[in-house]
């Protein structure tokens, strides 16, 4: 299956963001949520319209968020990446273009390696300088008690023009001994914008990138809710210092 999912956030003059561009195909579906009235951010869920990514699956999602807008994208569930028969391979391909005194805050639930599954998940992110991130991968190992199929996630960040991420996380079979680094659940949250790099001494395993103001908040545990934990505290953190962050909007889902 091919599909692709597109958001165009724009500033709405009002001091709040409107979306000028919301379409999906399925399993790409979506939806606005949250009050649509005096809201500086504009925020989408994903709703998964059919089962997937399954092998095979070609799937692409494009955000692009002008200046001054801010856009806040979900999904309301964790996606199984699923074999196919025949097997096949499945691909996710997100990328984001985000404009000078644009936020992005790409949030979405984990994605679970079933086992038999070859899924890569690849994202490209573009960013204006001035322009603020917050982008969280989080990864689990099979369901319960199931050993994990391939998957692979491919990160690459770009700050004004200059390569500021790029970040590979592998586990599975073909990824010889990534269960003697990992836990049964990992996550990256990267935080990129003039607050990122002045965050307390509290977060844990989190790394200041060299090139931009941006910092790398990583985590492994035994499940899914332990990594979100440690992600939320890193990120918890760093909000702390920026008075115009609301620590409320990264406790949601």
């Amino acid at each position: 299956m091919r599909a692709e999912a597109r958001l165009v956030a724009e500033a709405d003059g009002h001091g709040g963001t409107r979306l000028s561009t919301v379409y999906g195909e399925p399993p790409l579906l979506p939806r606005r949520t949250g009050h649509q009235q005096n809201q500086t951010a504009a925020e989408v869920h994903l709703v998964g319209g059919a089962a997937g990514p399954l092998g095979g699956d070609d799937l692409r999602i494009h955000l692009t968020v002008g200046a001054g807008a801010h856009l806040v994208v979900r999904t309301i569930a964790a996606s199984l990446a699923q074999p196919s028969h025949p097997p096949a391979p499945s691909t996710l391909t997100i990328t984001a273009r985000v404009a000078a005194g644009a936020i992005l805050d790409w949030l979405p639930e984990p994605t679970v390696a079933v086992r038999g599954c070859d899924h890569l998940s690849r994202s490209i992110v573009d960013l204006n300088e001035g322009a603020t991130l917050r982008w969280r991968e989080e990864l689990v190992a099979g369901r319960h008690a199931e050993a994990p199929g391939d998957l692979r996630l491919e990160t690459t960040v770009r700050y004004a023009g200059r390569t500021i991420l790029r970040h590979d996380l592998a586990i599975g079979p073909r990824a010889k001994g990534w269960h003697a680094m990992l836990g049964r659940a990992a996550g990256t949250l990267l935080l990129v914008g003039k607050d990122a790099a002045t965050a307390g001494p509290r977060a844990v395993n989190r790394m200041p990138l060299a090139c931009g103001p941006a910092a790398l908040v990583s985590a492994t545990g035994p499940d899914a809710r332990t990594v979100r934990a440690a992600l939320d505290e890193g990120a918890a953190n760093t909000l702390a210092h920026d008075p115009d962050a609301k620590p409320g909007n990264w406790r949601k889902g």
